[in-house]
């Protein structure tokens, strides 16, 4: 039941090879596994298809792995903060599935639950539905929309326990639940680790039974995409 490894290298060994999909959870920069990221870094895996809202920024997040080349495929509902990404979506270099946000997430979720496919309104009429299969519904008309899966799944949440149970801080928690329960295997890092039993039942957000392994997170930068402020007498 002990889940908890030492370092994020660790929680990755055994588990990435070429021309797999990663599901990495967060939103922007807010909630993301970024030691996690790291280490997949480290590992040189290339080829991968990576399911994400987003790509981080051009120097943090799944970011560095744009630099070093290898993703080969993002599919996202955000492209936006990142020069890199697109400057090799528009090379050719990087393969781009769009999908609108609430749609990608319930793609994410239904993959989780076991649901293969599902109809929604969303994108009906337009570029998001060429090529998918519609239909009719009480005189409103749907599109399918297909579960995501992934080889792995990397998210981090705020506080853990040895057994995997986790909980996620307020906005952090974002697409996280939903992709610990759609990958092959699942691994979470937290910022602190709790004795199992700590956690109030009623508010752990992904039970353990979905998380393979854990990791205490050294550190965090918790960086802002954009910083905006304006002056303290405006």
């Amino acid at each position: 039941m002990d889940k908890l490894v030492r370092d994020a290298a660790t929680a990755l060994e055994g588990l990435v090879f070429d021309g797999m999909t990663v599901m990495a959870g967060g939103f922007g920069l807010c909630g993301i596994p970024e030691n996690l990221i790291l280490a997949l870094r480290e590992t040189g895996v290339k080829d991968i298809t990576v399911i994400s809202n987003n790509c981080g920024v051009d120097e943090f997040g799944l970011g560095l792995l744009l630099q070093t080349r290898q993703i080969r495929k993002m599919v996202s509902s955000y492209v936006g903060e990142n020069a890199e990404f697109e400057r090799q979506y528009l090379s050719g270099e990087l393969e781009l599935e769009f999908n609108p946000q609430g749609t990608l997430a319930e793609r994410c979720r239904a993959g989780g639950a076991g649901i293969p496919a599902f109809f929604v309104k969303t994108g009906y009429g337009t570029m998001v539905a060429e090529g998918k299969e519609t239909r009719q519904f009480d005189g409103e008309w749907y599109v399918m929309e297909t579960a995501l899966r992934a080889d792995l799944s990397i998210v981090k949440a705020w506080k853990g326990d040895r057994w995997g149970n986790l909980v996620y801080r307020k906005t952090a928690r974002n697409f996280n639940p939903m992709m610990a329960t759609a990958g092959r295997v699942c691994v979470a890092e937290v910022e602190e680790l709790v004795e199992v039993g700590d956690l109030d039942a009623d508010s752990i957000h992904t039970p353990g039974i979905a998380v393979d392994r854990l990791l205490l997170g050294p550190g965090y930068e918790k960086r802002i995409e954009r910083r905006t402020t304006r002056p303290r007498d405006a």
